[in-house]
């Protein structure tokens, strides 16, 4: 009986054979196979069938000599139209083969014969049972290699009963070359099939137990650097076979972003170098390819020649400081001077280059003062008033010199320094640039990163300054740098040569009351989305607010204290409990805010013996101190307690010996000064204290327990001595004046050398406060002094000794 003849349309297959006893997806794109698959649906009934065949070239169109001749007849289950394509479900049914290839109307016909599996010879029965186990068994071990479940290997071939389909169905998934595939789809005998498959299955485990051997020890080997360039090589190859950019296009686009960038002369051919090596290298195998590309991203990115013109309105500038801050009126003076000399100098026809040159020629400024003084908003508003860019870099806490320099790119993970990273952030070669915290830098082994600042802050040097990952030199030269410190002894004495100082005072409470109510209450309603009459805090309230919740030179704490009262309020409208929230008395303030958090430190109560009283400034603002000295019985030593630092404890002991040696001009018995200790105590004494300025202060309280003489309690006096009884001057004075006005003291003793530094000072506190300007100790102990001793000397008892 001869085999039936079909004339079926062609499915050329690319990369893939079919087995029967299969039903497996296709897409279908190319247009003969579109034809084919259209002309076997036009067929009624069962006839929607197609000859799937392999080809033996996947790069050319199908053609009869491309063609396989042994393939499977599969009937189309579902189509379904995916974009310019199909996407079909073909059931494969039987083997045949193709007696001769035809093409008409545009697709490939074929006239085709099935092909039956030959029937088994006597005897191989048993073996062929047996194969099928081995294939079966070793088919599970390859897929679990493979990560397939073996829970569902087992199902999923424990279905399969019938040798030849198992054949079938290992052979389609095996990951096997077309032709070997082809192989196993011609074999018509089940032992031979089963055989061939054994040996397969066999050589496949093989190869992946030598690849998961290999994937050990090599992963074995590997360091961290080594497994990160292996796991990224592998993202290429998975990039590449996405289509992503590959080694030409990034090179292409770097290209046109340098060339875009508009480099100077100087710097040009180097990066020119750098980007032909990168042409020549491969991403796949020079792991330095990926550090030559960051390297040239950084190049492009940053502003070689990017500015904003400058527009410099000395009125809008006013209006801006006067807008965004009160007070600090020698500080807008100092601004708007350097504004007027940049607008001088902008005059005439010049390019934009040159402009930008002469608007940054001037000194570097540092704002010195405490916190929260408004330090680092008015160098945004400079920047507004300038119409230029701002980019501020916290610098606190840095103690490498690499984070203003930058790494080497040779290091792994190498990056530029702050400064050149604000430039790139900010993208303008002329910024507004604020170096915050300068005063808070570390030295460590790593290096001083104020020593790397001393390039970047010298107009004569910055012009070429060099980071060590760029390794190019970058022109700082038109960048407005601004530096923010709270104390100047933090700040190297080369670095403070580079820079002029505008010195931020502290506010007196008169400004707070001030800037809170045109400043900081309008920003919290705004914050809790309260309008102005849901809220309303009268000047009591506000001043209230200001002595019993905060203790600062700044206003920032006053903020956070007003920002509570504003959650209180909008807590209370949102529950329902008010329509509007007045805070109008202190009652009110405590009722919000609950016991006040400070207890500063105030005049006392009545003149006291051995008491004076002191003054003090730190990053906080300035305050008074009362230092109290006692005389018990002893050998004549001096005790000095408080946490204090040696230069103090060297005032304490000058001011002593210039009360031993002055005694009887001072009025001091001398019989106070045998068998006597002195006791100096300067109370907080959780808090360090270091400074001369206490000369003057323990020496009153020394002179006052030794004379008996009571100290004055509304004076407070700041200043060194020395043996010679002289009144040295002092810094701070003006935080330390400020601080004693708010303690509610009255009289003020300074040094005369400090009497030009009142003028800083603002007038409603020189109007309420009277100054004595001294030379010597003599007059210090004049002015404090009350003129009459007490009344008696303390009464000593002398403990009785055992007999």
């Amino acid at each position: 009986m001869m085999a039936e003849r079909f004339t079926l349309p062609v499915l050329p297959l690319r990369d893939t054979v079919l087995f029967p006893g299969l039903a497996t997806p296709i897409t279908a794109g190319r247009l003969k196979t579109l034809r084919a698959v259209e002309i076997a649906l036009r067929a009624d009934g069962e006839d929607k069938r197609v000859f799937a065949v392999a080809q033996r070239d996947t790069s050319e169109e199908p053609t009869e000599s491309s063609l396989f001749a042994v393939g499977v007849i599969g009937r189309i289950a579902q189509v379904q139209r995916l974009g310019t394509g199909l996407s079909l479900v073909l059931q494969c049914e039987r083997r045949a083969t193709a007696l001769r290839y035809v093409t008409e109307d545009g697709i490939l016909r074929a006239a085709c014969v099935e092909l039956a599996d030959l029937p088994r010879r006597p005897g191989e029965e048993a073996v062929v049972l047996a194969l099928a186990r081995e294939v079966r068994e070793r088919a599970i071990e390859y897929g679990k290699r493979r990560g397939a479940p073996k829970e569902a290997l087992e199902q999923f071939l424990g279905g399969v009963e019938d040798p030849s389909a198992l054949a079938n169905h290992v052979a389609f998934y095996l990951d096997l070359p077309v032709a070997e595939k082809q192989g196993l789809l011609e074999t018509l005998r089940t032992v031979e099939r089963l055989r061939a498959l054994t040996v397969h299955l066999h050589r496949q485990i093989g190869i992946a137990e030598t690849q998961e051997k290999i994937r050990t020890t090599v992963q074995e080997e590997l360091g961290e650097r080594q497994r990160e360039l292996y796991l990224r090589e592998q993202l290429k190859a998975i990039q590449k076979e996405l289509g992503e950019e590959d080694e030409a296009g990034i090179a292409d686009r770097l290209e046109k972003k340098i060339d875009a960038a508009d480099l100077p002369i100087e710097v040009r051919e180097e990066v020119r170098r750098e980007l032909g090596r990168l042409r020549r290298m491969s991403r796949e195998t020079s792991p330095e390819a990926q550090v030559v590309t960051s390297w040239l991203e950084w190049v492009g990115d940053l502003p070689w020649n990017r500015r904003t013109d400058d527009h410099v309105d000395l009125e809008m500038a006013r209006q801006i400081l006067d807008e965004d801050h009160y007070g600090l009126g020698d500080v807008k003076d100092r601004v708007l001077e350097l504004l007027s000399v940049i607008k001088l100098r902008l005059k005439g026809q010049i390019s934009a280059p040159e402009r930008a040159q002469r608007a940054a020629r001037g000194p570097i400024l540092l704002f010195l003062g405490p916190p929260g003084t408004g330090k680092t908003s008015i160098a945004e508003s400079i920047a507004r008033a300038m119409g230029r860019k701002y980019i501020r870099v916290s610098l606190g806490g840095a103690r490498d010199e690499a984070d203003i320099r930058g790494h080497r790119r040779t290091y792994v993970g190498a990056m530029p320094g702050r400064i050149l990273q604000g430039m790139r952030r900010v993208g303008s070669k002329n910024p507004v640039f604020t170096l915050d915290e300068i005063d808070k830098l570390g030295v460590s082994y790593q290096g001083d990163p104020a020593a790397a600042l001393l390039e970047v802050l010298d107009p004569a040097q910055n012009v070429t300054f060099v980071d060590h990952y760029l390794g190019l030199p970058f022109d700082l030269s038109e960048v407005l740098f601004v530096c923010t410190a709270n104390l100047r002894e933090g700040i190297p004495a080369p670095l403070l040569d580079r820079m002029e100082t505008i010195t931020f005072p502290g506010y007196t409470e008169i400004e707070k009351l001030e800037i809170a109510r045109r400043y900081l209450l309008p920003r919290q309603r705004r914050e809790c989305a309260l309008e102005e009459e849901q809220l309303v805090v009268s000047d009591t309230a506000l001043l209230d607010v200001i002595t019993s919740y905060t203790h600062e030179a700044g206003v920032r704490q006053l903020e956070r204290a007003i920002g509570s009262l504003a959650r209180k309020a909008a807590h209370r409208i949102a529950t329902g409990a008010a329509q509007r929230v007045l805070v109008e008395t202190v009652a009110d303030v405590r009722a919000l805010l609950r016991r006040p958090r400070m207890r500063p430190t105030t005049a006392l109560d009545r003149d006291e013996l051995g008491v004076a009283t002191g003054m003090y400034y730190t990053q906080e603002g300035g305050d008074i101190m009362h230092v109290e000295a006692s005389i018990v019985p002893g050998k004549g030593e001096l005790a000095l307690t408080g946490q204090l630092g040696d230069v103090m404890k060297e005032s304490g002991r000058a001011a002593l010996t210039y009360a031993r040696e002055h005694s009887a001009a001072l009025g001091v018995p001398r019989e106070r000064l045998e068998g006597r200790d002195i006791h100096v105590h300067v109370p907080a004494g959780a808090i360090p204290k270091d400074g001369p300025s206490a000369g003057v202060t323990m020496a009153t309280a020394i002179v006052s327990a030794l004379s008996g003489k009571r100290v004055r309690r509304d004076v407070a006096m700041t200043g060194e001595i020395t043996l010679r009884g002289r009144v040295l001057p002092i810094g701070g004075v003006k935080e330390k004046v400020l601080g004693a006005h708010r303690a509610g003291i009255p009289e003020i003793i300074l040094p005369r050398d400090n009497e030009a530094e009142l003028e800083d000072l603002p007038e409603e506190v020189l109007r309420s406060l009277h100054f004595h300007l001294v030379e010597t100790l003599d007059e210090v102990l004049t002015i404090a002094l009350r003129a009459v001793p007490a009344a008696a000397w303390p009464v000593e008892v002398e403990t009785p000794r055992a007999a």
